[in-house]
């Protein structure tokens, strides 16, 4: 670890994701929030934490289980799913931009309501898929991160989020979910993991029908996931993800 580095991890360490009241999960999808972090959501849910979800992309172009529904009739489904998966998690605050899947919509119009959003949530902590990785190819995942990071930093000054039609909102930080540098972790219960499961795959059926090959493979993928963040936590589970606090989102480039 260079000196640089090391400095800012003693000065600045990043922001501990329990140490905040109010949350706001940004998914790019409907289901994106339950692969990522679902189990995150139920265990700040059931610690009383005020947490809202916002789903940017209506899903309508993921119709490879969907039995043949597609177009607006499965973009409707795939909101019904996101309801129940959220109220099994124990999150009742869930909205929805309603923007065309697979990349068909402004980027601008994405980044101005995340900020909206964010505005009226008052988040201390954004979560978003980390856009920032070597693998991720996905139009849609990478706009979300992107201009999740926007709004996560400047959220807290007015004149900005005015002219982005939002209001101020004193955001602290972003978690970056489905992230390969993970620097911070919230330990899972395993009751809590297996609350995850059932949200994921109990609700979003249209993604994941039951003993479909790919929905094998996606709850072997979490449970490893799982395993891995809690074997470096001694614990049976945990989810990590990388965390940047408002000192690390500007002219630090040695932040992780």
């Amino acid at each position: 670890m260079g000196l640089t580095k090391l400095a800012l991890k003693i000065a600045a360490p990043a922001p501990k994701i329990e140490s905040f009241s109010r949350y706001l999960f940004i998914g790019p999808h409907p289901d994106d929030i339950e692969i990522g972090c679902g189990a995150t959501v139920a265990k700040l849910a059931e610690e009383g934490k005020q947490i809202s979800f916002l789903i940017l992309t209506d899903g309508r172009y993921g119709d490879g289980h969907s039995g043949g529904i597609k177009g607006d009739e499965l973009a409707s489904l795939r909101k019904q799913e996101s309801a129940a998966s959220a109220e099994r998690l124990g999150v009742k605050d869930v909205r929805f931009l309603d923007l065309c899947d697979g990349g068909f919509y402004d980027y601008e119009e994405m980044k101005k309501g995340i900020a909206r959003i964010a505005g009226e949530c008052g988040p201390e902590l954004i979560f978003a898929p980390d856009p920032y990785t070597e693998r991720e190819c996905h139009i849609d995942h990478l706009n979300a991160g992107r201009a999740a990071s926007h709004a996560a930093y400047f959220a807290p000054y007015p004149g900005i989020m005015e002219r982005e039609g939002a209001a101020s909102a004193d955001v602290k930080g972003i978690a970056y979910y489905m992230t390969a540098k993970p620097n911070r972790y919230v330990k899972i219960p395993n009751e809590i993991f297996a609350l995850q499961n059932e949200a994921l795959f109990g609700c979003h059926v249209s993604q994941f029908p039951a003993g479909n090959a790919e929905t094998k493979q996606l709850q072997m993928y979490l449970k490893l996931r799982s395993a891995d963040f809690g074997l470096r936590n001694l614990c049976a589970h945990a989810e990590g993800f990388r965390v940047l606090g408002q000192a690390h989102m500007h002219c630090t480039p040695e932040t992780v």
